[in-house]
């Protein structure tokens, strides 16, 4: 069973490195939840989410997920340390704390920029991953750690893009990256704030020329009848009395 749950996890794995550019260390978003779940189930986070994952991890949280623990009281109280010896991501809403579903679901956006893996039990930031393509969620059962399967938005989106009728992330950055290199957004600024001038340009010397009158169009020529000759003309010769010939038609005075 070991085996088998290994292997799964190296399927999904791959199919978020190859489509969503996810790479180590992988980011651990976890939540108060998730670290309760571990206690009851005497399950080590730091010893056993790399081995699992097979390779670098980073163990992270926010701000908020913290101070509910706070608020629920002693009951949360081991939960609460264990939380607080992972890294603290800032979250936007460090003056004024909102519940840690919210603040995880906030944390991720529209499309993951940051390729967080989330470990939760919460069902409410469970059904809100279900929404956002490329997301990885991790929870507890029966003792052991689980990396679900890709949802049904990650494998829409991945059919899309190799439809092409979207641009992957890892596309997107890549286009930005080149753009900024190249300077072609500062270009662009600054063709749409200047107004261009149309050139004067020469007129079409095609269009000057006279119009052509329309003339008679002439009747075709006449081809002798198929059966008939043409009939050779002969200038009559008048022999002089000298013996010279000489051509009726070319007789001049001189």
């Amino acid at each position: 069973m070991k085996i088998k749950r290994q292997k799964q996890a190296k399927k999904t794995i791959s199919f978020y490195k190859y489509n969503f550019s996810f790479r180590e260390p992988f980011q651990i978003l976890i939540d108060g939840t998730f670290c309760q779940a571990a206690l009851k189930n005497k399950i080590q986070i730091k010893e056993q989410m790399p081995k699992y994952l097979m390779g670098e991890v980073q163990l992270c949280t926010t701000n908020c997920a913290l101070k509910e623990l706070e608020t629920l009281g002693k009951e949360l109280y081991g939960a609460k340390i264990i939380l607080q010896k992972f890294q603290v991501r800032h979250c936007p809403h460090f003056k004024s704390p909102v519940p840690a579903s919210e603040c995880l679901l906030s944390m991720l956006g529209e499309t993951n920029p940051h390729h967080y893996f989330v470990a939760t039990q919460d069902h409410t930031v469970t059904a809100g991953l279900k929404k956002i393509p490329g997301v990885p969620l991790l929870y507890i059962i029966l003792n052991t750690i689980v990396l679900d399967k890709p949802c049904q938005t990650s494998l829409d989106h991945v059919q899309a893009v190799q439809l092409g009728e979207l641009v992957s992330p890892a596309q997107q950055q890549s286009i930005r990256s080149l753009k900024e290199e190249q300077g072609i957004t500062q270009r662009d600024g600054e063709r749409r704030g200047r107004k261009r001038k149309r050139k004067q340009s020469n007129p079409n010397p095609l269009s000057c020329l006279k119009k052509k009158k329309k003339g008679v169009p002439t009747p075709p020529k006449k081809t002798a009848e198929q059966g008939e000759k043409k009939k050779r003309s002969r200038h009559k010769k008048q022999r002089t009395e000298g013996g010279d010939n000489k051509s009726t038609a070319a007789v001049t005075n001189t």
